[in-house]
């Protein structure tokens, strides 16, 4: 196994780096997330006027689910209790709604800026944005029980690539983004490995974003004790994705390796005949200030006769594969932007936002996840685990 430089100094260095991307990546967020959510409180008090009971109860409550998944990651970072699962739940539920709601009220602003440009009045005056509003309410509350229920229901989807090159036929478990944490805590990875195991894989693969940045949820919720319970015969291999450099890489990764994913970071191994290359995931530059390797020096001492397969958790540059003959790349991260209609920007930034593609000879899946990040909802994806036979 390979892993970043651990001398004295370079570990400073890279901690003193992780601390500060993360407090621009932090301010950043805030800013963005202030200015939406002031918008929206603008646009949405409309629904609660003065007669209304609870016109006085609005921006109390309103403060409190706007600033509850900030204080509830804040209460979980060192020690996970009730109180700050709680208040990450009401506000991964509000991320998705302040979303929703932004969009909405957006294309209404829209709308009666081009009706006024035209002379028409509709949706405009006192009573009718008191009826928009709360009609947008309404919407986006039945939206978020139904991407609830969705992200709660794991697909198993099938996937058969057929090589060339001699190779035993391997039936291989793949998973990404399962974001264990405060959300995604026991009954979600209990399923999960349910899903692995009754695919009976020769091999499974974790592409990228088990831990949901913050290890100590995970640790303290002991899921690892559930990830005991794959069933593998050559075993199970994981790479980094963001959300582990999000967090402590070095923490979760021992987490992992404790309860039996070896890690592939910037590291090739032989199983059953087939090359593994596990990629160290991007944001390592960002966050850790390593630079990972470059798939020339990874494959540098590999035979191109037998099979290659790629873990590559952020599906960019494909053509990085294509042009080193890998045979097959894994990648996650996308979740499809995990709330429709938000997955048109994911397919104009990725070349494949989720799905299959073949690129010469490289075949590419990009899986939208099994787990959710932020909202615990999915409109227009469903979570997955792929049931992958690989090989001649």
């Amino acid at each position: 196994m390979s892993t970043p430089p651990t001398d004295p100094l370079g570990t400073r260095l890279r901690k003193r780096e992780r601390r500060r991307s993360f407090a621009i990546f932090f301010s950043v967020f805030l800013a963005i997330y202030a200015l939406i959510n002031y918008y929206v409180f603008a646009r949405l008090r409309a629904a609660f006027p003065g007669n209304c009971w609870f016109h006085s109860f609005f921006l109390p409550v309103f403060i409190f689910v706007a600033a509850a998944f900030i204080a509830g990651e804040l209460l979980e970072h060192k020690r996970s209790t009730i109180v700050g699962r709680a208040l990450t739940w009401i506000g991964a539920f509000w991320l998705g709604a302040m979303a929703w709601l932004f969009l909405a009220f957006a294309l209404l602003d829209l709308t009666r800026l081009v009706f006024g440009w035209v002379g028409i009045g509709w949706l405009t005056g006192t009573g009718a944005t008191q009826i928009t509003a709360r009609a947008v309410l309404i919407i986006v509350g039945v939206l978020l029980v139904i991407g609830f229920l969705n992200a709660r229901r794991i697909h198993v989807k099938a996937l058969s690539i057929s090589l060339d090159k001699a190779s035993p036929r391997l039936r291989i478990a793949a998973i990404s983004d399962m974001h264990m944490g405060s959300l995604i805590g026991r009954s979600m990875v209990r399923q999960m490995v349910r899903k692995i195991n009754s695919i009976q894989p020769d091999l499974v693969l974790m592409v990228g974003d088990q831990v949901d940045g913050n290890p100590h949820p995970v640790m303290q919720l002991d899921l690892g004790r559930e990830l005991n319970e794959i069933k593998s015969k050559y075993g199970v291999f994981a790479i980094t994705g963001n959300h582990e450099y999000l967090g402590n890489a070095e923490t979760s990764c021992a987490y992992l390796e404790a309860h039996g994913i070896i890690m592939l970071r910037d590291t090739i191994t032989e199983v059953a005949g087939i090359y593994l290359v596990g990629r160290e995931d991007i944001a390592a530059k960002q966050f850790a200030n390593y630079e990972r390797k470059s798939l020339d020096e990874l494959l540098a001492s590999v035979d191109h006769s037998k099979p290659i397969l790629l873990l590559d958790h952020t599906p960019f540059h494909l053509e990085d594969a294509e042009q080193h003959s890998i045979d097959l790349q894994l990648s996650g991260h996308t979740h499809h932007a995990q709330l429709w209609p938000f997955s048109y920007i994911t397919k104009m930034v990725y070349e494949v936002s989720w799905g299959y593609k073949l690129k010469s000879k490289t075949h590419v899946y990009v899986s939208c996840g099994a787990g959710t990040w932020g909202p615990p909802i999915r409109m227009g994806n469903t979570p997955e685990i792929m049931d992958i036979t690989f090989g001649a």
